[in-house]
């Protein structure tokens, strides 16, 4: 865990250092895979096609903790997420006249990623990743697979109902996240003087939370739903009904400059969604008990999620 704020700190002088710690993190993601890139005396785009067809092997980037989309059960990973992509690789040896594509597992975090995607080290990135104008700078998405807000937890004990009674609270957020860029922004617009805790994984922000370390957690909706679903007392937890942002969707994270394989992926996800494959995979992870203890999100599809799968486009907003 990393405080952020000290009572000692004006709330003007709290923010100048949240953001120079901020923007020396992001200037770090983007410096790296440019000097590694000038190591090797090539910007040429990969092709990752042509690299898995010679070696029969992807790589793929999942979560330790992030469920239903992306975690670890009996020490393997699982999920929304790895389904879908697991079915996009049955498809693209299809594609690639291959009997069939291995799959290496890699773990990667919030914080880790972009990186790892930058440096090659990963194929895709299958989790819960929110696509913006400001990460596609850096990578790219296939069409979305899930549609999400951020809103916040606590505990129904504290009464906390808006934003707005977050001020001079301690609350939680995970690095590297789109949640806690906008907590940042809510913070200083409205002067609330909040006391940002960082965490590295979204369990260890929760369980500020249930400790009572933190007054609340921010991050995306459904991702806090799956924390409170697999909690031993998830009656004990509310979550708010105002939001940070409008809804944004998640998409699977691909490396930048890679059009023939985009293309690829998201022609398997087109074929998935004709076929009604995905309406399966939303209903075994979103409305059945899920492992490892068998908690259910009781989550009925969105309007906007059935648009989604009806007609996968890309996102560019």
């Amino acid at each position: 865990m990393i405080r952020t704020a000290s009572a000692r700190m004006t709330p003007a002088r709290r923010c100048r250092g949240v953001m120079a710690a901020l923007l020396s993190v992001v200037a770090m993601i983007v410096a790296a895979p440019f000097s590694a890139g000038k190591a090797t005396a090539t910007d040429a785009a990969p092709d990752t096609l042509e690299k898995i067809r010679e070696t029969g092997v992807i790589r793929i980037g999942h979560r330790q903790s992030e469920p239903p989309f992306s975690y670890i059960v009996n020490e393997e990973p699982t999920g929304y997420s790895l389904e879908l992509c697991s079915r996009i690789v049955d498809l693209m040896a299809e594609r690639l006249n291959l009997p069939k594509i291995k799959i290496e597992y890699l773990v990667v975090s919030s914080a880790t990623r972009f990186v790892m995607m930058r440096s090659g080290k990963i194929d895709m990135e299958c989790a819960a990743t929110t696509n913006n104008a400001e990460r596609r700078k850096l990578v790219a998405f296939s069409f979305p697979h899930f549609v999400t807000a951020t809103r916040f937890v606590s505990l129904k004990e504290a009464k906390i109902q808006k934003i707005a009674d977050l001020a001079g609270r301690s609350v939680a957020a995970t690095t590297g996240t789109v949640n806690l860029d906008q907590l940042n922004a809510i913070n200083r617009e409205r002067g609330l003087n909040i006391s940002i805790l960082l965490n590295k994984e979204n369990a260890g922000a929760f369980s500020m939370v249930t400790s009572g370390k933190a007054s609340a957690f921010v991050m995306d909706d459904i991702l806090l739903a799956g924390q409170i679903a697999a909690a031993t007392n998830p009656e004990a937890y509310v979550l708010s009904q105002e939001t940070f942002s409008r809804p944004e969707p998640y998409g699977i994270l691909l490396p930048l400059g890679d059009t023939a394989f985009k293309e690829a992926v998201n022609e398997s996800i087109r074929t998935i969604y004709a076929s009604g494959e995905i309406y399966r995979m939303y209903e075994k992870w979103f409305e059945q008990p899920i492992p490892p203890k068998g908690q259910n999100m009781k989550l009925p599809m969105s309007p906007e999620l059935r648009a989604v799968f009806d007609t996968p486009e890309e996102y560019k907003e």
